[in-house]
């Protein structure tokens, strides 16, 4: 119940924010009840708006009127909507033209419509349970693995003492398993306190790392084992039983992403709350990495402006966000993943290829080849934005 709320208040929020973008297109005739008068300003009316200062002639009072007014205003319910909504999903490059060429007060603009957008497919995200999870507990993430590794290394302790009595092996052959042997046993160790001080040390060495007190690896109290001396900064437990603990604590030299890396780290269920917030506060950031890519594509024809590409991609956002939308609905409800799976990678590309050629009245060649090299520029835009989030959520 919690989520749906929170959902649809992300969705309202998301209405007010286009609304404020978003104007009536004016197309309105005089109220028959409405004042002679402004009530603002004082001026004469003769249309449904006031000429001076803009405000409509008639006025509502009652709480009906005003439930009306939150509805229209927050969730757009006007004529504009849904005659850009057709337009949008079965000719968007007709769409984006007419827009450029100047007919908008017929449609929501890019912006608007992008906004709402947004807001709607995170808060349908929020009302069927696709959210980050909060509840990531990294020591604990930590101890399991490291359960499992000694499980592993369990497991080949038991084919090596095998091994040692059973096969036929040479001097070197069994010096080899025995080095591994004692390797192993040293760092399971023969006690349970043993293995907890390794654990203890580990998860210690983790958060030494994260807050800055400790430079390097979480490291293993000191063996006896000669291997173990040689492998003091990183051990493999499990080396080829299919689990992996690797206890090295590498980095990079940047100073700023050595840091995001420990937060992440230390507390993954926060930065990864923290970048689902960010990635619609920031969505709008699409926009302007997108535009450059696009103006590669017509970098040669002078007619086409970085306006043009601006409302391009917003449209072409726009789309995509109410497409995850209904994929989101459909998969709720139970379908077959087929049907949501499909649709996801057949639509998007086929909606490209209509918008691009329509937009910039391209051949079908012409449209197709920078269909391809778009799809491209899609995986880099993707990953600049999801970097810039990933740096966002660690300041």
């Amino acid at each position: 119940m919690s989520d749906l709320l929170d959902g649809i208040g992300t969705a309202t929020e998301g209405g007010l924010f286009a609304r404020a973008l978003e104007p009536d297109s004016g197309a309105r005739k005089p109220h028959p009840d409405q004042p002679e008068t402004c009530l603002n300003c004082g001026a004469q009316l003769t249309g449904a708006y006031c000429q001076a200062c803009g405000q409509k002639g008639h006025l509502h009072r009652t709480i009906g009127a005003f439930m009306h007014d939150l509805l229209h205003g927050a969730l757009h319910f006007e004529g504009k909507l849904w005659r850009t909504l057709p337009v949008l999903i079965f000719r968007p490059g007709k769409l984006t033209r007419r827009y450029i060429d100047g007919e908008r007060a017929r449609f929501v603009s890019p912006m608007a419509l992008f906004l709402f957008g947004v807001f709607l497919m995170f808060a349908v995200f929020q009302m069927v349970g696709l959210t980050a999870p909060s509840d990531i507990d990294p020591e604990q993430a930590f101890e399991d693995t490291l359960s499992d590794a000694h499980a592993a290394a369990e497991t080949e302790i038991g084919v090596i003492r095998n091994d040692l009595e059973t096969q036929d092996l040479n001097d070197a052959e069994r010096a080899e398993l025995e080095e591994r042997l004692a390797l192993l046993e040293t760092y399971l160790g023969e006690n349970p306190d043993a293995e907890r001080s390794i654990a203890g040390d580990l998860l210690r060495g983790i958060r030494d790392g994260a807050s800055g007190e400790r430079d390097g690896a979480a490291t293993y109290p000191a063996k006896t084992s000669p291997a173990a001396d040689q492998n003091d900064e990183r051990i493999d437990l499990a080396e080829g039983g299919g689990t992996a603990v690797s206890l090295a604590s590498e980095e990079t030299g940047v100073d700023f992403i050595d840091s995001a890396v420990a937060k992440w780290r230390a507390n993954p269920s926060l930065m990864l709350y923290k970048l689902q917030a960010n990635a619609y506060k920031f969505s709008w950031l699409l926009i302007p990495i997108s535009i450059p890519f696009v103006w590669l594509l017509f970098a040669w024809k002078r007619r086409f402006k970085a306006y043009d590409h601006a409302i391009f991609v917003t449209y072409s956002l726009s789309f995509m966000t109410l497409l995850f939308v209904t994929a989101s609905l459909v998969a709720n409800a139970g379908a077959h993943e087929i049907f949501v799976v499909l649709p996801l990678l057949i639509i998007p590309p086929v909606h490209l290829y209509k918008q691009l050629r329509g937009a910039y009245e391209l051949s079908r060649f012409g449209a197709f080849w920078r269909l391809l090299v778009l799809s491209a520029f899609i995986w880099i835009v993707a990953a600049l934005f999801f970097q810039i989030l990933f740096l966002l959520g660690s300041t």
